[in-house]
């Protein structure tokens, strides 16, 4: 079976391929991509009978990829970190991931379901996919329980986000905020569709739309358009960074 790696992190695209080389010797890995618009290129090019694709890339994600590619007949098996609104739309279409770091025993089981017969043609697999997330595709706006009810607000406006015991604080670009009677770890996970939100330290989320620098130092800290500025915590810094590096 010859197969495309298409990943953004060269660490994960070589270890891939080593492990493949090692475990799955029925896999001739034609080509490695660091994107999705270089994975496209060479779906066209090499047509593969597999294609290895991680979720979250910049530029264009790995559904974005699919959706372009609809035209060719290939099994696809994600590897991604964890992701709960991909991993269910995965598993909705019965297509395969892994989840990294990729364990050696799932990589050797999900090759062996892909190289199976009786399987439901890829593209209707990856057809079901996109219309899934079409349906599922979270909206701009939010509720969130305040003192007197319910506030309705578009996450676009979300500055950032501080702790404030069992209470977040809302920052706006329009100047306000909004006291929320929720925990700024349960914002967290209201947030965690919104792929531009970021826990930077246990106190606060920021919206990365919105950032303007990163500066060094013991853990760094941030600087909002606003002229906020941020400490990042030590143990984040360098997961931060990482993040950076794919906006």
């Amino acid at each position: 079976m010859q197969a495309l790696i298409i990943d953004d992190e060269k660490h994960c695209r070589d270890g891939l391929a080593i492990m493949l080389s090692k475990f799955c010797p029925m896999i001739e890995v034609v080509a490695q991509c660091p994107g999705a618009r270089q994975g496209q290129v060479a779906i066209s090019q090499f047509q593969p009978d597999l294609v290895f694709l991680d979720i979250e890339m910049p530029g264009m994600n790995g559904f974005e990829l699919l959706k372009n590619c609809r035209d060719y007949e290939f099994d696809t098996i994600f590897t991604t970190a964890y992701n709960e609104y991909a991993i269910q739309a995965v598993r909705h279409s019965a297509l395969d991931y892994l989840l990294k770091p990729i364990n050696k025993n799932e990589l050797i089981q999900a090759v062996a379901r892909a190289n199976g017969s009786h399987k439901v043609r890829a593209s209707v697999k990856t057809s079901r996919l996109i219309e899934y997330i079409e349906k599922k595709k979270p909206s701009e706006k939010i509720a969130l329980p305040a003192i007197d009810g319910l506030l309705i607000v578009d996450t676009r406006e979300i500055f950032y986000c501080e702790s404030e015991n069992n209470y977040t604080r809302f920052y706006l670009a329009n100047g306000k905020n909004i006291f929320v009677s929720k925990t700024l770890k349960k914002v967290e996970t209201l947030l965690t569709e919104y792929k531009n939100f970021y826990r930077i330290h246990h106190s606060f989320i920021i919206n990365l739309d919105y950032l303007q620098r990163y500066l060094k130092g013991d853990g760094g800290k941030v600087i909002l358009t606003n002229g906020k500025s941020i400490s990042v915590s030590r143990g984040k810094r360098q997961d931060f960074l990482n993040r950076l590096e794919k906006l």
